[in-house]
């Protein structure tokens, strides 16, 4: 399976349309807009943030073995940044250590492969968006979700800021499965349609590369 992985409004959801229509595939989307946790979190987040993560890790998971019948399908969030977000929060004093741990031996148990599975859960590629700060905040207004905004919660700005640098050690390190990056400020893929034949390309000659 494909899947993407990136900052808040990097384009995963966008990409993730594109490829799998590309390569006439399923897509799995995240779930945000039908998340019932996902405002509750925004308006408290010490309160909410294991819950919202316990709930993310389930759809995740779920999506993952749907996606088994293809190997094209494509997965608009990696589950392995998920554990990025949470230990950001609970940097930020959102979530315990203990909280933390738990989550961690979660997604590790959840995520181990069994020699006998016919499929394996990590993914075959992953497609890292790569954007910089200022674009993150400029998507994040466009798109225009009231919890995400700034003018409503200032301390959302560090909270992104940071996010947004962490990512880039998260890609560095990450060793799950392949991986390439696409750079989200040069190849503006949803309103370029020479950027988005870019990386559709770019894309395909990655995955013929791995079969």
């Amino acid at each position: 399976m494909l899947v993407m992985s990136g900052t808040i409004g990097a384009g995963k959801t966008s990409l993730t349309h594109l490829v799998a229509d590309h390569f006439d595939s399923t897509a799995f989307y995240e779930s945000v807009d039908d998340n019932p946790i996902l405002p509750l979190f925004y308006k408290n987040p010490k309160k909410y943030a294991f819950l919202l993560q316990i709930y993310f890790l389930n759809k995740r998971l779920g999506s993952i073995k749907s996606a088994f019948t293809n190997d094209l399908d494509v997965l608009d969030r990696s589950i392995f940044e998920d554990s990025l977000l949470f230990h950001l929060n609970g940097d930020l004093g959102r979530a315990t250590s203990t909280e933390v741990d738990i989550y961690d031996s979660l997604l590790d148990n959840m995520m181990q492969e069994l020699p006998e599975a016919e499929h394996q859960k990590s993914p075959d590629l992953l497609i890292h968006i790569n954007i910089s700060f200022e674009t993150m905040l400029k998507r994040i207004q466009m798109r225009g979700r009231s919890y995400e905004q700034i003018d409503q919660d200032p301390d959302l700005y560090h909270y992104y800021e940071t996010l947004n640098a962490r990512y880039a050690k998260w890609y560095a390190a990450y060793d799950r499965s392949p991986k390439m990056q696409i750079d989200g400020d040069e190849l503006d893929f949803v309103a370029d349609p020479v950027a988005r034949q870019t990386v559709l390309t770019m894309i395909d000659d990655r995955v013929k590369a791995l079969s």
